[in-house]
């Protein structure tokens, strides 16, 4: 409910009027300050918190259960109701409320409808994720499952006696975050509606979840879900990182970690596809724990300057092809001649020498951790 009262009165303050917002039953949900126009209907709704049942039938009547769209309803002088806009609430194609404005004294411009309209997706998801929480209000779930992957194993408790998880099956945990980019607020309305509409679709799953600023966590109960069931939910490009399942939901934080980390790789190393594994990261597993000051300290010329960029991609593809020359030339489309003067470069500037297995390693790990940094970026369709 905090989450509505707050959007409620953030669009009443950005439009300057007062507003009402109703469920489906137009019982009054929340509304903002009124310290606008002001008829009887709008005094005893707050009031009474419903309307009463000539008036819904006359709503009813102008068509407002129908709308898609804002639709202005007619003033009616008898039942002590002046025009309002109705801005129909709805979570993809059901009605789930409406939001109310008293159109007089002055009445409300094209541009302010429009903007009431493009709040209606955060309300609609809002009040939708409400109706998902079973037995635990909405606000409380949020709550119990930000301290679960925080570690705290009471939310763990709380979450089970309301019914929200069983007690008796592991808990997977899945992080979808944009692969490049800033985050936004449209970001995470996208995070938001993509994640309810698959808990809904895997409600045998016992799903929950939580948006944060730059990604979110799904967590399943039972056997994992692929990671494309998270893809197919979202309308905007993401990567998805899976953690290892925990056999009881109080260990969660583990695999929520797991499955950032993963979802981290995937984003900074586009060879690995839209998903990653946390059991199958490989040496990248091990490099999420190193700091960045930890490299080669040859590489430091190398990276500081863009133009050494392909040698650093002619270094690391000869390192990940086990240091085979035909095959480097092969994956990069590159004469012989030009890579062992590529190779012999990169050994002058880094001060090393590519014949020695522990430079070698050193160098490979560095080039892994400098990606996983974000130091160094390949071009598209390198490494």
């Amino acid at each position: 409910m905090a989450d509505l009262q707050r959007i409620v009165d953030d669009l009443a303050a950005r439009l300057g009027r007062p507003l009402l917002l109703e469920d489906r039953l137009q019982r009054v949900i929340a509304y903002s300050e009124q310290n606008g126009a002001m008829d009887d209907i709008r005094r005893d709704s707050i009031l009474r918190r419903r309307t009463t049942p000539e008036v819904r039938q006359f709503l009813r009547a102008a068509g407002v259960h129908d709308a898609q769209d804002p639709l202005r309803t007619p003033g009616a002088p008898q039942l002590g109701l002046l025009p309002r806009w109705c801005v129909p609430v709805r979570h993809e194609a059901a009605l789930l409320g409406f939001l109310w404005f008293i159109d007089t004294a002055p009445a409300m411009s094209g541009p302010q409808v429009a903007e009431a309209a493009a709040a209606a997706p955060a309300l609609a998801l809002a009040l939708f994720h409400e109706s998902l929480a079973t037995g635990l209000a909405s606000h409380r779930e949020l709550e119990a499952v930000s301290g679960l992957l925080m570690g705290e194993r009471e939310a763990a408790l709380q979450l089970i006696e309301a019914g929200a998880f069983p007690q008796a099956q592991p808990v997977t945990v899945l992080v979808a975050r944009p692969p490049a980019g800033e985050p936004d607020d449209a970001l995470r309305l996208a995070l938001e509606q993509g994640l309810l509409a698959l808990r809904r679709r895997l409600s045998g799953h016992h799903p929950l979840h939580l948006v944060r600023y730059d990604h979110a966590a799904l967590l399943v109960a039972g056997p994992p879900i692929a990671a494309d069931e998270v893809h197919a939910a979202m309308s905007v490009p993401v990567v998805v990182g899976i953690g290892r399942p925990r056999p009881a939901l109080a260990e969660a934080a583990g695999s929520y970690a797991e499955a950032r980390h993963a979802a981290d790789v995937a984003a900074r190393v586009p060879g690995l596809g839209r998903s990653a594994v946390w059991e199958r990261l490989g040496v990248y597993r091990m490099l999420t724990r190193l700091p960045d000051s930890e490299l080669h300290p040859g590489l430091e010329p190398l990276l500081g300057d863009t133009q050494h960029l392909p040698l650093l991609e002619t270094l690391e593809t000869y390192l990940d092809l086990a240091g085979s020359a035909v095959a480097t030339s092969r994956a990069l489309r590159l004469h012989r001649t030009s890579l062992y003067y590529r190779l012999r470069r990169v050994e002058e500037l880094a001060r090393t020498d590519l014949k020695d297995g522990g430079e070698r390693l050193a160098l490979h790990l560095s080039l892994k951790l400098a990606r996983l940094s974000g130091r160094y970026r390949p071009r598209d369709g390198i490494g």
